[in-house]
């Protein structure tokens, strides 16, 4: 079935990927190929302490996401700009689709279908 919204939280372990119409929602989840190890920047150290951008990962977001016709990409810190940066660079189609970027914590599935079927209600008031 296809659905016009999408909504996907995500953070360096777990991307909940949920395709939402009045009535439906279908539900996915992509984890990394790798698991996320969380590096600290050491004084002296060279480098700058980060792990590279698990492209795979992000691709697999993406694929999740495909038919959606408006996203919302939500998550608690840096990977939700990651995956932003990964779409602008390597779909730009899709980058056009997106229309909101909001940071939130670690909500339930029932609260993320929730906050964003409240979200594109808000959106589309605004703009008719």
């Amino acid at each position: 079935m296809s659905h016009y919204h999408a909504v996907v939280w995500l953070d360096h372990s777990e991307a909940h990927v949920m395709h939402i119409s009045m009535d439906d929602v279908e539900k996915s989840i992509v984890h990394p190929a790798k698991p996320h190890n969380h590096l600290h920047a050491k004084s002296g150290a060279v480098g700058a302490g980060r792990q590279a951008e698990d492209k795979s990962y992000y691709h697999a977001v993406v694929e999740a996401l495909s038919g959606a016709q408006e996203i919302l990409v939500v998550g608690p810190a840096q990977a939700k700009l990651q995956l932003i940066k990964h779409i602008h660079t390597h779909d730009q189609a899709m980058a056009d689709k997106v229309v909101g970027v909001e940071t939130i914590d670690h909500p339930s599935d029932a609260q993320l279908v929730a906050y964003a079927r409240k979200y594109f209600v808000a959106k589309d008031r605004m703009l008719s």
